[in-house]
């Protein structure tokens, strides 16, 4: 008889190794399914956050309940404001993976055992992560969790409460009356806690600024903790102390409610202080924010004046010695009138200084005048150096001659010309010169402007004298001689006291 061939799925070698290659696609899968399901397409998406909050690869990535993907891989990094937090890698399902810029990501419990996942809120931006790229830290959140919060009842802070517990429970041990009275006088405080919560409340008050402003405070005092600490640790002593004498504290504590009335008083009446102290603080802001870059200069000053500063109580003194002397001065009866003689005596010498100042700083006069003199008495002799002189005889034949007394005129001339005698003589007699001239231009006439001859615009007769006060023209400065007034110098080309010129239109 021929025996039927049978199929070859049947054969139990065929089942038993379909069977095992099942078990182990089931096993692999089950082993990867915290690592998402191979073959499967993903974006990643890098996140930065502040505190990983006990992730571990392999949690869930949720948007809105639904599972999107899975975190990957995590690692430390350094976040921008220089502390250490974690990247989490996340492979986003490619459905799921164009995250628009503006979304934000935190981190959610997912169950009481502290179990976690990622919770992506997605934005509204039509520009998306490129694949790779990575969420600032900015939009990212990671909220307190349950497990810190359990985390704070450790050991240390267990036995705290238990003792605060028999603690309050002794406090409270046959004070039953105290307590009905304390809750029956309740409402009376809660009607005075109304307008102070009011007040709280307004936003004049700037509690929200307040607060922020103790946050930062808390964070400037947070490394000096450990001071702190002693400071409470060493407070100890202190209240030991106070307890060894009861009625001190019995008096302290019933002079207390006088002194906080009086204290409210003056704080009403610094209320003003206190507005204006909050606007210097707002005004001042800029400036501290300022002081760090500048403190780098000032620390040496500061440094240079400590040492400074121990030599000022010998100046103090004298300065007091100066500051008395001058109040002395300032109380004597003549120091009225000889201040108001002092403005008789500068309004006389303004306007002789606006003449006399050009012949200093433009022609260099008074320098001139000091060498000049040097060279007068420069004369050599068996005594030593004598004047230079040097005898000029006056024309005996001219009529009215400077060398003959009872002249009826100035003279003018006339007469034998005679060289040897010195020739005939006119009358010079300006009586006047000029540094500048009326814009402030140099004019040095002295000894620049020669021997002119009939400078006589006022003379009827028209005679050949000398006598206007001003030589026509512009001589212009000395040598190296500055060409016109110092900027901001105030001037004047003939005098405003004194006798006083005729206008001369010819030359002004």
């Amino acid at each position: 008889m021929r025996r039927s061939k049978q199929p070859g799925f049947t054969s139990p070698i065929v089942v038993g190794a379909v069977t095992v290659l099942v078990a182990l696609v089931a096993v692999f899968l089950a082993y990867n399914a915290n690592y998402g399901l191979p073959f499967v397409p993903t974006r990643e998406l890098r996140v930065d956050v502040a505190d990983g909050a006990n992730l571990v690869v392999g949690n869930d990535v949720r948007e809105g309940g639904f599972r999107i993907g899975l975190v990957s891989s995590m690692r430390p990094v350094q976040l921008p404001n220089g502390q250490v937090g974690a990247q989490l890698t996340l492979q986003l399902d490619q459905a799921h993976g164009k995250v628009p810029v503006d979304s934000t990501v935190s981190i959610q419990p997912r169950s009481l055992l502290g179990l976690k996942y990622v919770e992506l809120e997605r934005g509204i931006s039509s520009r998306v992560y490129s694949d790779g790229s990575v969420m600032p830290v900015t939009h990212t959140s990671v909220p307190v969790q349950f497990d810190d919060l359990l985390g704070t009842f450790d050991a240390k802070t267990r036995s705290a409460v238990q003792q605060n517990l028999v603690g309050f429970g002794d406090a409270v041990t046959g004070r039953g009356a105290a307590l009905n009275d304390t809750i029956h006088s309740l409402p009376e405080l809660l009607g005075h806690l109304e307008p102070v919560a009011r007040y709280l409340a307004a936003p004049s008050t700037q509690l929200t600024r307040l607060l922020r402003t103790v946050n930062a405070f808390v964070g400037t005092v947070a490394p000096v903790a450990g001071v702190a600490a002693r400071l409470f640790t060493d407070s100890a002593t202190t209240f030991e102390a106070i307890s060894r004498d009861p009625r001190a504290l019995e008096a302290t504590i019933s002079e207390s409610p006088p002194t906080l009335a009086v204290s409210t008083d003056s704080l009403r009446a610094q209320q003003p202080f206190l507005t204006d102290l909050t606007t210097l603080g707002t005004n001042l802001t800029p400036a501290s924010a300022e002081l760090t870059a500048a403190l780098p200069d000032i620390n040496p000053a500061i440094e240079a004046g400590t040492t400074t500063l121990a030599r000022t109580p010998v100046l103090n003194a004298n300065l007091q010695q100066v500051l008395a002397a001058l109040k002395s001065l300032a109380q004597a009866p003549g120091t009225d009138l000889a201040l108001n003689a002092l403005t008789g005596t500068v309004d006389t010498l303004n306007p002789m200084i606006r003449y006399l100042g050009p012949f200093v700083t433009v022609c260099d006069t008074w320098n001139y005048w000091w060498t000049f003199l040097a060279e007068h008495l420069s004369e050599q002799t068996n005594f030593g150096f004598a004047q230079r002189v040097l005898l000029d005889l006056g024309n005996p034949l001219q009529p009215n001659s400077v060398g003959v007394q009872g002249a009826s005129e100035p003279a003018n001339g006339g007469g034998a010309n005679l060289p040897l005698l010195g020739g005939n003589q006119f009358l010079h007699a300006q009586s006047y010169g000029a540094a500048i001239d009326n814009r402030g231009n140099a004019d040095c006439e002295a000894g620049q402007r020669g021997y002119p001859n009939k400078l006589n615009y006022f003379d009827p007769q028209a005679r050949n004298l000398v006598l206007d006060a001003h030589t026509p023209g512009d001589q212009g400065p000395n040598f190296h001689g500055a060409h016109r007034v110092p900027r901001g110098e105030t001037f004047s080309r003939n005098p405003q006291t004194g006798p006083q010129l005729a206008h001369n239109p010819a030359n002004p």
